[in-house]
């Protein structure tokens, strides 16, 4: 009996981890069917990801809009996945991360009686509000999966402390690090054309709990380092939400030797970040990304769910505190030892292989699933 796995893609974090697991789950054809599924909740980006790594969806929720909610996301996803949970049937939704996509899909595949596997599971800052609204995303995302694939052994660690089954929680290594090793390993992709520098920063920020005031000290901050080394060039690729684009193309768009860039794709960033010397950011998927390449990575925010590479000394909290950022980024400037000790490339998420587990792991559950299942929530009212 052929299995079926709707995997669920709503932003590009999301394109990029689960895409290693999809041509795996490919290569299992007939046994196992991935069905692909995107929501629209990042349009353009997650198109990007998707053609880079030659994977066509087969379902299009489509639900973006300009100016939308997490809440008006969430309920979106709700709806309009319903439908597809009850055309395809799968054995397993299979859902990444910590975004609205991520938890309305859990949501509504327990509703279909469907289990859940969680890419990335056990992350926590333990502050429900930082990141916002992804801590408490994740930890809803908890509640309902079947299958918890953890990255690193902390984060499986945690999912145990919280009480979740043993046999439920599988150290895989993060995805990431399968995309990362794909991407570089391609003959002819494009490597992106950074200016002349002798040393390249990039830059992006644009989290929730970064807009407004913060991002204008995180501005402030690349001004200060501008105007501090005449040797530094700074690339910025500015995310396209509108509160982020106003105001940092009106606060950075005359300063000399700031590049800033509409959206990039996945392996310019990449190259971007294989060039240069540090990396400032308040992204999640950089802070592993840039550990992957050997590149100290600063990030800009008061919290982060990646322990392992602060533990490891190749990542560092600096929050937005304009001198803070200015200090850290000068020693790292002009340290060499300082910088030696963050630059090494590190295998912190993972070894390359993680799609490979979960895949393997996925196969194992299947079979189960071929008992008749329970009646799902629809089925349950219209009786």
């Amino acid at each position: 009996m052929e299995q079926r796995v709707l995997v669920v893609i709503g932003t590009r974090p999301e394109a990029i981890k689960l895409a290693p697991v999809i041509k795996e789950l490919a290569a299992q054809r007939p046994a196992v069917q991935p069905v692909i599924c995107v929501t629209g909740q990042h349009r353009e980006m997650v198109d990007d990801v998707l053609r880079l790594f030659e994977i066509a969806p087969d379902y299009d929720l489509d639900i973006m809009k300009p100016h939308q909610t997490a809440s008006g996301v969430f309920a979106a996803v709700l709806e309009r996945i319903e439908p597809v949970l009850k055309l395809v049937r799968p054995q397993l939704a299979l859902v990444q991360g910590d975004t609205t996509t991520a938890v309305a899909a859990a949501l509504a595949a327990f509703h279909e009686r469907v289990p859940v596997g969680h890419v990335e599971a056990g992350l926590r800052t333990d502050n429900i509000y930082d990141p916002f609204p992804e801590e408490m995303n994740r930890r809803l995302v908890t509640q309902l999966t079947s299958l918890h694939f953890a990255a690193t052994r902390r984060a499986a660690d945690r999912l145990l402390e919280e009480g979740v089954a043993h046999d439920r929680v599988h150290l895989t290594g993060n995805p990431v690090v399968d995309a990362v090793q794909w991407i570089r390993s391609r003959a002819g992709v494009a490597r992106g054309s950074p200016p002349a520098m002798t040393r390249l920063i990039l830059v992006t920020a644009h989290r929730r709990e970064n807009l407004g005031a913060p991002l204008a000290r995180i501005c402030a901050a690349l001004q200060m380092l501008i105007a501090d080394h005449d040797d530094v060039e700074i690339v910025y690729p500015v995310h396209p939400n509108p509160v982020v684009t106003g105001p940092v193309r009106a606060a950075l768009g005359a300063t000399p030797r700031i590049h800033l860039l509409p959206p990039v794709s996945y392996d310019e960033l990449l190259a971007y970040m294989d060039q240069s010397y540090l990396v400032l950011t308040d992204s999640g998927g950089l802070q592993e990304e840039a550990t992957v390449l050997g590149r100290p990575v600063l990030i800009m925010r008061e919290t982060t769910e990646r322990q392992e590479a602060i533990e490891a000394g190749a990542a560092e909290l600096v929050g937005t505190d304009p001198t803070t950022i200015r200090s850290r980024v000068a020693t790292l400037l002009r340290d060499a030892t300082a910088y030696s000790v963050m630059a090494t490339p590190r295998d912190l998420f993972g070894d390359g292989h993680a799609a490979e587990r979960i895949v393997r792991t996925i196969r194992e559950f299947l079979p189960a699933s071929d008992a008749v299942a329970p009646p799902s929530a629809a089925e349950l009212l219209a009786s």
